[in-house]
């Protein structure tokens, strides 16, 4: 069954779940202030909207996928945002990476003005929405989370309701600590190796099956020893996902050292330039590579 789908934001990750939701028979309009992202779609079956409310005119399902609240909360609800467009019911899905209390306070807003409301971050970055193999926490009802699953079946192969609204934001925030820790951990690793002698893309073949194996040292470790920075997902987007852990971490009162220690080495990588660099450029903070960090 085809759905009629919206897509408010068409950068990387925008750009690849659109890509998937085309090739998998949906009609999509999809609309971005870059036309290039736009231009790109349209030419693989997409329609162009002139704004977000005209998007969402046309769909019963609209997905957003913006780079920070504010841009999330402008789109929904700004001039000419999706509220102004939508009809009475239309379901929509934030897959973008925000705070849990923004993320609450939108999905009151959404049922003040007769719509719907669903978080849904995700994990596994372009590669995976492009062959539909997401990792998808959501947040809302569970009537709007089951009816969000019509759409997201096809970028996902895992999909998970995780509870009411902000549900999903707070478990994309957990995913990113384990996410922020890990990159840190196997980068140093690649480095003691490195300096030690041994080949350090033969770790991760050594090591599959064992307690210390993961999806992160399989694609990462070759990466980090090969200085393979090629761009799926930017350094300074997990500043921002680990900023609002810490936010939430005083919230709630528990005590994250190692999150801050992360979030500050992160902090010192866009510091020196590299924000807009893939994950895989946090291998500059251990091996130099001839560029200056921050003390």
């Amino acid at each position: 069954m085809t759905e009629t789908v919206a897509l408010i934001g068409a950068g990387a990750m925008g750009g690849a779940i659109g890509e998937r939701l085309l090739e998998t028979g949906n009609q999509l309009t999809v609309f971005d202030l870059d036309t290039d992202r736009v231009k790109a779609l349209v030419e693989k079956g997409a329609k162009a909207a002139s704004s977000a409310a005209k998007a969402a005119e046309a769909s019963d399902f609209v997905i957003t996928s913006l780079n920070s609240a504010n841009i999330v909360e402008r789109a929904a609800f700004g001039p000419d945002g999706i509220a102004d467009g939508a009809k009475t019911g239309t379901l929509i899905i934030d897959m973008s990476s925000i705070d849990p209390v923004t993320t609450r306070a939108l999905a009151t807003k959404a049922q003040e003005r007769g719509l719907r409301w669903v978080d849904c971050p995700l994990s596994g970055g372009a590669p995976k929405a492009l062959i539909g193999e997401l990792t998808l926490m959501a947040g809302g009802t569970e009537d709007d989370v089951a009816q969000a699953h019509r759409v997201l079946r096809h970028v996902a192969v895992n999909y998970t309701h995780m509870g009411p609204a902000g549900a999903g934001q707070t478990t994309k925030l957990i995913n990113q600590v384990l996410c922020g820790l890990g990159f840190l951990a196997v980068a140093e690793a690649t480095q003691l190796a490195q300096d030690a002698g041994v080949d350090a893309t033969r770790i991760p073949i050594a090591l599959k099956g064992g307690r210390a194996d993961s999806a992160l040292l399989q694609e990462y470790m070759p990466r980090f020893a090969t200085k393979d920075y090629r761009r799926t997902g930017r350094i300074d987007n997990m500043v921002k996902d680990l900023n609002a852990v810490q936010d939430l971490a005083r919230d709630t009162g528990t005590s994250m050292p190692m999150t801050a220690l992360c979030a500050e080495i992160h902090r010192m990588l866009t510091a020196a330039g590299l924000g807009g660099e893939d994950q895989a450029a946090v291998m500059e903070f251990f091996s130099g590579a001839g560029r200056e960090l921050p003390n």
